[in-house]
């Protein structure tokens, strides 16, 4: 994929807070012709930048190559707070709290190495953060899903 430009990109955001946005409404908003939005969003879903989905993303096309699961060990009294000041941290995708080893469990993007160690030690800087554990991904084999979910339910019998 070429570099993508200022409208590829607010394109994308706009496509991220409303998948089900009509071309007419994106062109509107992003102050271009239909056309050159229908155009721009083939391309990126042409190319992988954008998924089927149409929500989700190919990171690395956006020049995230680093991928990393961030375990964290957290003060229980502080959680609320550690929880918050994630959501902060743009780099943070997602916060699950978990259960077994560790509190908190929160995917985290960065460019390269030395980006992903300024999010770690951006964590690491949140009151009531007592550890982490990271693991980086090397390989996306399968990637988020919920189509298999929703095949299973349509061959389950209806309780009607």
């Amino acid at each position: 994929m070429s570099k993508l430009d200022n409208l590829d990109l607010r394109l994308l955001l706009e496509l991220v807070r409303d998948p089900r946005a009509q071309v007419s409404e994106l062109s509107e908003v992003l102050g271009v012709a239909r056309n050159t939005a229908q155009s721009r969003i083939r391309r990126l879903l042409r190319t992988g930048v954008l998924r089927r989905s149409g929500r989700e993303l190919d990171l690395e096309a956006l020049g995230y190559d680093v991928v990393a699961f961030v375990t964290i060990e957290v003060s229980h009294r502080e959680l609320d707070g550690v929880i918050a000041g994630l959501r902060t941290l743009n780099q943070v995708l997602e916060v699950h709290e978990i259960s077994g080893r560790g509190d908190v469990w929160c995917r985290v993007a960065a460019t390269d190495t030395h980006h992903l160690q300024a999010a770690l030690r951006s964590v690491l800087k949140i009151k009531g953060v007592i550890r982490t554990e990271t693991v980086l991904a090397l390989h996306e084999h399968i990637p988020y899903r919920t189509e298999p979910l929703l095949e299973r339910l349509t061959h389950l019998p209806d309780d009607t």
